[in-house]
């Protein structure tokens, strides 16, 4: 289970680092940037839509509007980019440099890419 969380917080941390690389590169739309923005703004918002005190869903509008954003954000961009910016961070990852200080790397499984066509703006 402990390798289970481990690869899961691996996977996370690859995966902000990928946008964060996708909002820096000057082929995304601005709108994706902003999607993007708000996610990690509403992430680290000390407050939320519905409080965390009422059962269940206070914390579920956590799970929904972050990745929802982050989802309709991934649809904006081209694909390419997405794909060039997921390589990008693979080969650092797999470098003998990063590889040294992080023992337990494993490499990442395939996530799907998502193209502009499906953008909801």
């Amino acid at each position: 289970m402990l390798e289970t969380m481990k690869s899961a917080a691996r996977s996370l941390r690859q995966e902000l680092e990928v946008y964060v690389l996708v909002s820096k590169d000057p082929r995304t739309p601005k709108k994706a940037k902003v999607l993007l923005g708000a996610a990690v703004g509403y992430a680290l918002l000390p407050f939320d839509l519905i409080p965390d005190w009422i059962p269940v869903i206070g914390h579920l509008d956590d799970f929904l509007i972050v990745p929802g954003l982050v989802r309709i954000a991934l649809r904006c961009i081209p694909a390419d980019v997405v794909r060039e910016c997921r390589q990008k961070v693979r080969d650092q990852h797999e470098s003998p440099q990063h590889r040294g200080s992080h023992p337990v790397d494993h490499p990442r499984e395939e996530v799907p890419e998502i193209g502009r066509k499906d953008c909801l703006f």
